[in-house]
């Protein structure tokens, strides 16, 4: 998808501009956002995926950020660090900032009347301000359900074996509501499916050839910093891993055929998660439901969000396609 490609690189370009521009702290450096990044003290830019129709029959705004910390994870709590307005403060935006690119984290629904109307969401951090505003620009349509370059579609996620079944951005602000106690694990339960992607090979003109079986897209290197080493592989600088002979069969097993991933996304206190990243397998069969189990531990009570995300092989953010994944958010009030 070229053009979702270049629209994206676009706002990335637009994005620092607006940082500058928008800057509180004399001390932040212009054009931020294309420097390296650091390893705390970095601004956290707020990202506009795009827009399109939901399967009922709906609108959303899909957004996510990029933060540029390396160590650090920030909270910044809803409020006037935290924003979004027209209407705001509060569009279910996160307040736990995990490191890196996070893409698709929250959807905003629209009416149908939307128009040609603007939100603006504002991030605060660190002495520096980002903001982005985003719109129903045609630019940055989505399929959020099918990748028309090879035909895959997002992973199905649902939170009980007879739940309903989720599919693409979080519709809605929570699908599910927990209850826990402080220090104790709590279950973490989520129900996955995927038909896995081909793609398709075409025949060259003038050949006559039969085209080529259609094949697995390798699986992308770029979710692997979550998951274990590879054993027997040396070290790479920054921890990466580079597997030894052999080693490609052990990259598959604990890779999976997808992966759910739990993420803390609101809460006041810390949370430990067992398995952050669970590997599942479902040898190929999209009708085969696999469980994705793990625990939660939470320090401090209150109400805490988690983001659940199941990736196939395309990878976090659908290799910069924005398609195809699932995310839900779950509310676990803690006592």
């Amino acid at each position: 998808m070229p053009v979702l490609r270049f629209a994206l690189a676009t706002a990335l370009l637009a994005l620092a501009g607006a940082a500058a521009s928008t800057a509180q702290s004399p001390t932040t450096r212009q054009g931020v956002l294309l420097e390296p990044i650091g390893q705390t003290g970095e601004a956290i830019y707020p990202a506009y995926e795009g827009w399109g129709p939901t399967k009922d029959g709906g609108r959303v705004l899909l957004l996510g950020y990029f933060n540029r910390n390396k160590t650090q994870v920030v909270d910044i709590p809803i409020g006037p660090d935290n924003t979004i307005e027209p209407g705001g403060p509060d569009f279910g935006q996160p307040t736990h900032f995990h490191t890196g690119r996070q893409y698709g984290v929250f959807a905003i629904p629209i009416p149908k009347d939307f128009g040609d109307k603007k939100l603006t969401w504002t991030l605060r951090s660190s002495g520096q301000t980002a903001t982005v505003s985003f719109w129903t620009n045609p630019p940055y349509w989505i399929d959020f359900y099918k990748n028309l370059a090879n035909g895959n579609e997002p992973p199905r996620l649902k939170f009980s074996p007879t739940g309903p079944e989720l599919m693409g951005p979080p519709t809605q602000r929570f699908v599910q509501t927990l209850s826990a106690t402080v220090g104790q694990p709590l279950t973490l339960s989520a129900w996955a499916a995927d038909q896995p992607p081909t793609i398709k090979a075409e025949t060259a003109p003038g050949t006559g050839a039969a085209p080529a079986p259609p094949r697995t897209p390798p699986a992308r290197a770029t979710d692997d910093d979550a998951l274990p080493a590879v054993i027997g592989g040396r070290v790479l600088p920054g921890g990466r891993t580079a597997p030894a002979p052999g080693a490609g069969a052990a990259r598959a097993e604990r890779r999976g055929d997808f992966r759910v991933l739990w993420r803390k996304y609101r809460g006041p206190g810390e949370v430990t998660i067992a398995d952050e990243v669970v590997p599942l397998f479902n040898e190929g069969d999209a009708t085969k439901w696999v469980e994705a189990k793990t625990t939660a531990t939470f320090s401090t009570p209150g109400e805490y969000w988690l983001r659940a995300v199941v990736n196939d092989s395309s990878g976090d953010g659908g290799g910069g396609d924005q398609c195809c994944w699932t995310t839900a958010h779950v509310i676990v009030n803690v006592k």
